[in-house]
């Protein structure tokens, strides 16, 4: 008699499982753009998504504690002259936004404690010099002061965001519409994927295309590339019959993947998240209603399949929560928000364990908020490294204050005593203004009332 031999992995039983119904943001506008992308991004304090608008584009951000109806006044973000496209919180700064529009224009816009009181129209600086619309945006993974933006004009820009001075610019290296770009793991280098059908290996500072790949998947639709573990390539595609795919890929030999895989014929596009800490890759299609997950294996055929997560609602955009926002006590590996028509809608990834002890095997130390290395250095040739912290007590991490001169934004820098003392002043100087403007007033009435 055979025994049936089951592959080992702690991961195998994973199990997605959305929040209860309270627990969701409720009466959300979400836009109803048509753009491939995410529409949402999410941090350890706050949960940020594209809304619909009138007279431009807004988003609006929420504490990750303000979940059931949002008042229909709620304050927003509302800079942009026209649509916006993306967003993305800075993995250094959990205060701090960027986000990225059909006007041209990207925007850094800083969030207080505890959420708007009040709609924000004023950014920190805003980034020009795309002449079409930007529909991508990407923060550096381990130097800080330093975001990537893609636009329709086919140019890649990095800019040093201390300064507002785009310090590379990318302009030859694609010559069609960029779907996709992903940093590696140090931001030493960019994957990019493109409309003229070729994923590219670039190095940003050199300018340098390092390796290029046509056709990874045989299908005229998008294609999104991102760096997985090792180095690894991971593509979803669609093949000549318009079915959905995935194919793992060694930069070493791009002559043929991996391993390809096909999915099933839906029309949305694979938005692909990675966890290199667990090895799992996780599978969103817009406009579908499952998140699809695989585990990646240094033994072939490489891709596993673990599970599907499926709802009955489809997602109009999805994003991906930090590590180090994560319930570690419910051994929570990894947590998604998904966007509805009118809610956003958490979604939580668990391994069923009984203890209730901190479970190292599926923690190790993993990527934390602090930059290695500043965006000085890293424009001049130092390679940033990825700092680690371990999730075991619990990580908190204060937002590093910054200062605003005009156009001149440092993430980094923190307020001299001298400046703490003008400020105090200067709040002085304006209460004794309204104390004075009141008697004023009240002189004023008494006045009108004996002319009466």
């Amino acid at each position: 008699m055979q025994r049936c031999i089951v592959r080992q992995s702690k991961f195998r039983h994973v199990f997605g499982q959305p929040v209860k119904s309270d627990q969701c943001y409720d009466d959300v506008r979400i836009s109803q753009n048509t753009w491939d992308g995410n529409f949402c991004s999410v941090n350890p304090k706050f949960v940020a998504f594209i809304v619909e608008a009138s007279g431009g584009g807004a988003f609006m951000v929420l504490p990750l504690s303000k979940v059931g109806r949002t008042e229909k006044t709620y304050p927003v973000v509302c800079g942009h002259k026209a649509v916006i496209l993306d967003i993305e919180w800075c993995p250094h700064n959990d205060h701090i936004i960027a986000s990225s529009s059909e006007d041209c224009s990207v925007m850094i816009w800083e969030i207080p404690e505890g959420g708007l009181t009040r709609s924000l129209n004023e950014p920190l600086i805003t980034l020009e010099g795309h002449s079409k619309r930007v529909g991508i945006i990407s923060w550096h993974p381990t130097a800080s002061n330093i975001l990537l933006t893609a636009g329709c004009d086919n140019v890649i820009k990095i800019w040093d965001v201390c300064s507002g001075e785009c310090r590379i610019s990318l302009d030859s290296q694609h010559q069609d519409l960029i779907y996709s770009v992903c940093w590696d793991r140090t931001g030493n280098r960019l994957l990019t994927s493109s409309k003229d059908k070729k994923i590219r290996i670039i190095d940003p500072r050199k300018g340098a295309v390092l390796l290029e790949k046509e056709r990874p998947h045989e299908g005229t639709r998008p294609v999104r590339a991102i760096f997985v573990t090792d180095g690894k390539i991971l593509t979803t595609g669609f093949s000549k019959m318009s079915e959905r795919q995935v194919a793992l890929w060694d930069p070493n030999d791009l002559k043929s993947p991996m391993i390809l895989q096909e999915l099933d014929t839906s029309s949305g596009v694979l938005i692909p998240f990675f966890d290199p800490d667990s090895n799992i890759v996780y599978l969103c299609g817009k406009g579908d209603s499952s998140i699809r997950y695989f585990e990646i294996t240094d033994k072939a055929p490489y891709l596993f399949f673990l599970s599907m997560y499926s709802s009955k609602e489809s997602q109009k955009g999805i994003c991906y929560m930090p590590k180090r926002g994560l319930d570690v006590s419910k051994c929570e590996i990894a947590r998604f928000y998904k966007l509805h028509e009118r809610k956003c809608e958490p979604i939580s990834m668990t391994v069923p364990r009984k203890s209730d002890l901190f479970q190292e095997d599926l923690y190790p130390d993993t990527m934390g908020p602090e930059p290695s290395v500043d965006g000085e250095e890293w424009f001049g040739g130092k390679d940033g490294q990825v700092i680690l912290i371990s999730l075991k007590e619990g990580h908190t991490h204060k937002a590093r204050e910054f200062k605003v001169n005009k156009k001149v934004v440092d993430l980094t820098a923190r307020p001299t005593p001298q400046q703490d003392s003008s400020v105090s002043e200067l709040l002085e100087e304006l209460k004794k203004l309204k104390a004075r403007m009141e008697d004023q007033e009240k002189r004023l009435a008494e006045l009108e009332e004996k002319v009466k």
